[in-house]
């Protein structure tokens, strides 16, 4: 029987990954079947909770996934495992929109499967202050179970001791200690942390927080996580349905942003997925019937991309014949050019009209709505789908192709056409994490 728990905090920056990490690395050490998922719509977070555990990690997002898709993935996310642990974003009850329990706050699914939180504080600065912040959010909303703390930052001794008097006041168990320690830190970048694969040290890092994380109140975490005696909701595939039966996808440092409970529903509806390396001057398999090009970081190595003419010339070949998609950072590489940091402008593929600029660089962050304009590898004309856009670069020219949806954010405020489409190639900055409807 899987039992599972989240892991939340007041707010971003707190600790939540390092927490979630020394958890997951330290059951693991222990010889339990661990698995991480992540609340909300995030790439980087996965990827360390893979590593630390072992095993794929999935995002749960109640704003973005209908209720079916969001159950089965659910299911698929506790499968084979014996402790879920889930990583809120933000803070607890940090959403978007208005409809109860669809606010991708990790507290809806809190709320919803009847989750306990686990909750990580940062009390650098604080003593029995802490225990203000700890019952406040164990009472603002009595749908969800605040069942103990994790505290980060500690000091000393004499400050944890400080802190452990304010909880046991207010009745809150403290499950965790992590102390102030430089080394338990993870490198970032502009859109988060640097990747999981592209850290060397990591391995080094995850044993360090396994000692951490075995010095906490195991036993008592995982009798705090609740048993997932049943499947959640309908087990359905979650959708949009597979782009094609054999997808080429990019996979490298440039292009690694995809959802992993995407790529489980395409290939549980029978997909084929063949991923080559544009940085590594590969082509997409010409036996493919549709070629994704995921986001990432392209803007990092844009000289790289553009001096690969192997790939290039693969891209050109396998679009007059094939369907091809770009999302965020695939969709900048489909452009004229994209101009790096520096103001250089280099190449890109050319398949779409746009260009786009790192140099010029403002956040574009938040929920989306898109309605597809046309038919494509998304769904059929008015297909609506949700999902997110999450980047610093910018649209330097738009170019004259027929946008490819219309946008609106989560408070339903339409955004305007958004994208590209040219013939069998498109792309938008727009992250794709469900289909709301097929028409």
């Amino acid at each position: 029987m899987t039992r599972a728990v989240i892991i939340a905090a007041p707010a971003s920056g707190t600790g939540k990954t390092t927490a979630t990490l020394a958890v997951l690395a330290a059951f693991r050490r222990q010889g339990l079947r661990v698995r991480g998922a992540k609340s909300g719509p995030d790439y980087l977070d996965p990827g360390f909770h893979a590593a630390a555990c072992g095993m794929t990690a999935l995002n749960l997002d109640t704003w973005a996934m209908p209720p079916d898709t969001l159950g089965a993935t659910l299911n698929a996310a506790a499968s084979g495992a014996d402790l879920l642990v889930i990583e809120g974003a933000m803070g607890l009850f940090d959403g978007a929109g208005t409809t109860p329990r669809r606010t991708g706050a990790a507290a809806d699914l809190a709320a919803l499967f009847d989750l306990p939180v686990i909750l990580v504080l940062d009390v650098a600065g604080q003593m029995q202050s802490a225990a203000a912040t700890a019952a406040g959010f164990a009472r603002f909303d009595p749908a969800v179970r605040v069942a103990g703390v994790i505290l980060n930052r500690v000091a000393s001794p004499r400050h944890e001791t400080g802190i452990r008097a304010g909880l046991a006041a207010v009745g809150m168990p403290v499950l965790g200690v992590l102390r102030r320690d430089a080394g338990l830190g993870l490198p970032s970048r502009h859109l988060g942390l640097v990747q999981a694969g592209e850290q060397t040290g990591l391995p080094g890092v995850l044993d360090r927080l396994a000692e951490a994380g075995g010095g906490f109140d195991l036993a008592a975490i995982l009798a705090a996580a609740a048993p997932m005696t049943a499947p959640v909701g309908r087990v359905s595939p979650p959708r949009p349905l597979p782009p094609g039966q054999a997808i080429a996808l990019a996979r490298d440092e440039a292009f690694g942003f995809i959802y992993p409970h995407l790529l489980d529903a395409w290939r549980a509806s029978g997909a084929v997925i063949r991923p080559f390396s544009p940085l590594a001057d590969e082509g997409p398999d010409a036996d493919c019937d549709v070629c994704w090009l995921p986001g990432g970081y392209p803007e990092l190595h844009a000289g790289r991309i553009a001096a690969n003419g192997r790939f290039r010339a693969a891209m050109h070949d396998f679009a007059a014949r094939r369907p091809v998609h770009g999302e965020c950072g695939g969709y900048m590489v489909l452009g004229q050019w994209l101009e790096d940091v520096q103001g250089t402008r280099h190449r890109m593929l050319g398949l779409l009209g746009h260009a786009t600029s790192f140099r010029t660089r403002r956040l574009s962050l938040g929920y989306r709505t898109a309605r597809l304009r046309a038919g494509g590898v998304l769904g059929a004309a008015g297909c609506v789908l949700r999902g997110h856009e999450f980047h610093y670069s910018t649209l330097a020219h738009r170019g004259d192709d027929a946008p490819l949806a219309d946008l609106y954010d989560a408070a339903c405020n339409a955004l305007g056409p958004a994208g590209s489409r040219r013939g069998g190639v498109s792309g938008s900055y727009f992250h794709v994490i469900a289909a709301e409807s097929d028409t």
